[in-house]
């Protein structure tokens, strides 16, 4: 009874946060699920095309809660990894019919995106790999979707950075780790502590803690270099063999961890355990998989489905998209009114703010890898290009499906 009764006081209060929440519905769970599949099936666009249908539908036609209500919980999310979409979904359905409600509003959000990708996923490891017309489709997308990469990092370093001179140094000493391969986890901490130190005027310690890795980042250069010519006469590495089910399970759920400021910023996670360490996919697989993800009604971060296919078949997609999407059920579902007693927390908001920084100067260095390996020879560079400036000047939300369609045809006539 006591555990009954928490829980109820936990989404009693949810509800009664806005004056706005007299008029949330009580639907039924088939109902529920139907609404958010049919956002599901027109999130075209990206997350703030996604997003302004939500809002448009929920708070100001039918006025679930106020929009200033609607501002402070899309805050909170922005600042939590994750899809912020997916995240407000499964919010809204719990504010309407709790636990049960959020998590039919996540899958029914969610489950479009997942079925095609998982279909197109099957169609590209049957038939793609094997038809030229398939491959010269795909080289002629490579270009375009490291075009949407590039501009994700002009638009969430906009965002991110605050032209704060602090927040622009982590990024950029981040994208240099990536570089030279320093895990991901070290770096990210270390950003987020020299930030919180920053904003606690403790600004000693983030020159001393900046200066201490960086000095390890040299020593890490020099042991290289002496390694150099070892390096350089060893076997190329064999593939390794197929990543188990737990294996793929664990590098969807880090990654879901760790998007801070968008779905792109789980690309270099997945790209680290994918094709650097799992060596289950090449970087120009990897990019194929943002093309279709680019092409579908659904957050890009379903194409962590494709990743788990080409590493596990239809369980590995399986297991790496529940992964990944975990997060963003778990935080609403389990610890929404903890999470937001966290995020005005400035210490935790400074480490944050900190952490999504590094996280984009992961990006930044992802992007010059897959540039250096996938835009190759003159057509490349073309559809690279020509994509690029569609991308920054044209703001509609079709812009990123049509971008990448367009490069498709382009490969097919070029290559």
């Amino acid at each position: 009874m006591e555990a009954n009764s928490t829980s109820f006081s936990m989404e009693d209060k949810l509800m009664t946060q806005s004056p706005a929440t007299a008029t949330i519905p009580r639907e039924s769970y088939l109902k529920l699920f139907w609404r958010y599949l049919h956002f599901g099936s027109l999130a075209w666009g990206g997350p703030v095309a996604q997003i302004a249908m939500i809002r448009q539908e929920l708070v100001e036609e039918e006025k679930w809660i106020t929009p200033e209500r609607f501002n402070r919980v899309l805050a909170v999310y922005q600042v939590l990894p994750g899809p912020e979409a997916h995240e407000l979904c499964v919010y809204f359905g719990m504010l309407s019919r709790g636990r049960i409600g959020g998590l039919l509003a996540g899958l029914g959000f969610m489950l479009p995106g997942f079925v095609l990708m998982f279909a197109l996923s099957w169609l590209y490891v049957t038939y793609g790999t094997r038809s030229p017309l398939f491959e010269a489709v795909f080289q002629g997308m490579q270009p375009a979707v490291a075009a949407l990469i590039v501009r994700a990092v002009h638009r969430i370093g906009g965002h991110a950075l605050h032209n704060d001179r602090w927040l622009w140094g982590v990024a950029l000493v981040a994208g240099l780790s990536q570089l030279l391969n320093i895990h991901f986890a070290i770096t990210l901490i270390v950003a987020g502590v020299v930030y919180t130190s920053v904003k606690r005027e403790y600004t000693w310690l983030a020159v001393g803690l900046s200066a201490a890795f960086m000095a390890w980042m040299a020593l890490v250069v020099s042991g290289s270099a002496a390694n150099q010519a070892v390096m350089a006469s060893a076997v190329e590495p064999a593939p390794a063999g197929s990543p188990s089910l737990f294996t793929l399970f664990l590098s969807g759920l880090r990654g879901g961890l760790l998007t801070f400021g968008g779905a792109y910023t789980v690309i270099p996670f997945l790209q680290h355990d994918a094709v650097e360490v799992g060596r289950w996919m090449t970087n120009p697989q990897f990019l194929d998989g943002l093309a279709l993800s680019g092409l579908l009604p659904a957050p890009l971060i379903i194409f962590s489905t494709f990743v788990g296919y080409i590493g596990g078949g239809p369980w590995g997609a399986l297991v790496l998209t529940l992964g990944i999407f975990a997060p963003a059920f778990a935080f609403t579902l389990i610890g929404h009114d903890y999470v937001e007693h966290l995020v005005e927390n400035q210490a935790a908001h400074a480490f944050l703010d900190g952490v999504t920084a590094g996280v984009v100067g992961l990006i930044g260095a992802t992007a010059l890898a897959l540039l250096n390996e996938t835009v190759v020879g003159l057509p490349a560079w073309v559809i690279f290009t020509l994509a690029l400036l569609t991308l920054f000047r044209w703001k509609v939300k079709w812009a990123a499906a049509v971008v990448v369609l367009g490069a498709g045809v382009a490969g097919w006539a070029f290559f």
